[in-house]
């Protein structure tokens, strides 16, 4: 299309965008269509190369994420599927800044893949794998000596329950300086 008007001056585009969308948005709404959520309900099978790949990629992830620990185990797992892992770092030094998933020689990016599978947010949810495997984990019972009688420990255990002061409100102290901090905050506003 011509952007040049009969006395050679440019035809500013900068209405182009709203039109254009407020045009889909009618589209949309008179056909009843609707943007997809998630990638579950792909036909995997009518995919062309590279989405065919890239949707493979996908399921392996969705697969071995929540189940591996650490970046070794889930490169391990992700072998079992033929995705090689690769890491991607800042500039010459080793700070790893994203990751790098390969299968059939080509190569994805984790965000490419799918915005949950950043390097940020894998890491995040490996740690998470590994904070809950420990926390589940059983320890070992020592079985302890009675030492004091029942009537004892009973006292011991509600001793400090009725010792708590109660404000006649119900708030907390700390509480209460939190909440008027947070307003006076507010009331501030940001200034220049």
């Amino acid at each position: 299309m011509n952007r040049i008007d009969f006395n050679g001056k440019r035809i500013s585009d900068q209405n182009e965008r709203f039109r254009s969308t407020k045009i889909c948005k009618e589209i949309t709404i008179k056909h009843g269509l609707y943007v997809s959520s998630g990638k579950e309900n792909v036909k995997r099978k009518q995919l062309r190369e590279p989405n065919a790949t890239k949707y493979r990629i996908y399921d392996a992830l969705c697969k071995h994420v929540p189940q591996s620990r650490s970046w070794g185990e889930l490169r391990s797992r992700l072998r079992t599927e033929g995705v090689e892992l690769g890491f991607k770092t800042k500039g010459s030094t080793d700070q790893i800044e994203g990751v790098r998933f390969t299968m059939n020689n080509l190569s994805f990016n984790g965000s490419k893949v799918d915005r949950q599978f950043s390097y940020s947010k894998i890491d995040c949810a490996l740690r998470r794998n590994a904070r809950e495997q420990q926390s589940i984990t059983p320890t070992l019972y020592t079985p302890s000596t009675p030492t004091h009688s029942a009537v004892e420990q009973v006292s011991n255990a509600f001793g400090g329950l009725f010792d708590m002061p109660i404000l006649p409100n119900g708030t907390d102290p700390e509480e209460e300086a939190f909440r008027k901090r947070m307003q006076r905050k507010k009331k501030k506003g940001i200034r220049f």
